[in-house]
């Protein structure tokens, strides 16, 4: 019935320790032998989410960026992009200034950041990636961003999040990854609208894929897959709109999930 699987990485299908089981390696690969196509779908930047995906044995386009970019593992085709318009990535970083954020931003699949501070380094632990220090981020916005990101206190991020929602208005989609991640992208860069553009290039319609996430930025994700699931880890506002709700990333909930469904 399901031709297609869409997975989140981090708190979905990584464990806590960033791994993925060995249980959970063999379903998606037993997924694919029976011809499923299997792709992440990733707020993560394309060079942290390749390795990842060849750890699994993929083979097929990638989408990352919470949507913003799909391109295919060989690097050769830039399937679906787009890019925060070149005014707002200016107003980011003016707003950054202004309120003495950190405030990080990707170009060309290059991680940037105006200065070389705790919050960079505790980010690039997580993702193992490298990253840029270009002091005049405002020098790249001429280009626009493939993604921005704030990384601060949740309580100030909430505040932040209900001030540019209506400041970018439909111009910019805001979300948040974590609670302490806000990140700001094209308002066609979700990752609900890169999954039907990559299906509908396969020929694969709605009904027939499954999305599986944890958090916010996933809302478009689940509710865009025909058959959405919430880990047992997920946000309350995630596990109240899709249709299953799964077990935590700690216990394989995205194995769980194909074995009930696909295997």
């Amino acid at each position: 019935m399901y031709k297609m699987i869409a997975i989140d990485l981090d708190d979905t299908l990584l464990t806590d320790d960033l791994t993925v089981t060995p249980g959970t390696v063999e379903a998606i690969r037993k997924a694919v032998t029976q011809g499923v196509v299997v792709t992440i779908a990733t707020g993560r930047m394309f060079p942290a989410a390749k390795p990842l995906a060849e750890q699994l044995g993929l083979n097929v386009p990638l989408i990352t960026y919470q949507g913003a970019l799909i391109k295919d593992i060989a690097e050769k085709e830039v399937i679906y992009e787009r890019l925060v318009p070149p005014d707002i990535a200016h107003r980011l970083v003016e707003i950054a200034q202004e309120k003495n954020l950190h405030l990080q931003v990707y170009q060309n699949d290059i991680l940037y950041t105006a200065s070389d501070n705790d919050r960079i380094r505790e980010y690039v632990n997580i993702s193992k990636v490298p990253y840029t220090v270009k002091p005049d981020l405002a020098e790249l916005a001429d280009n626009g961003f493939t993604k921005a990101l704030f990384f601060d206190d949740p309580e100030y991020l909430d505040d932040l999040q209900e001030e540019l929602k209506p400041a970018f208005g439909q111009r910019a989609h805001v979300t948040k990854s974590k609670n302490y991640f806000l990140e700001i992208l094209h308002p066609e860069a979700t990752k609900g609208a890169a999954l039907l553009y990559l299906a509908n290039r396969l020929g694969i319609d709605r009904s027939e894929i499954i999305g599986i996430g944890d958090s916010y930025n996933d809302l478009e994700l689940v509710t865009s897959a025909g058959f959405g699931v919430a880990m047992g880890n997920a946000v309350d506002e995630l596990k109240e709109i899709a249709a299953y709700v799964s077990l935590s990333n700690n216990e394989e909930g995205v194995r769980h999930v194909i074995e009930k469904f696909i295997l």
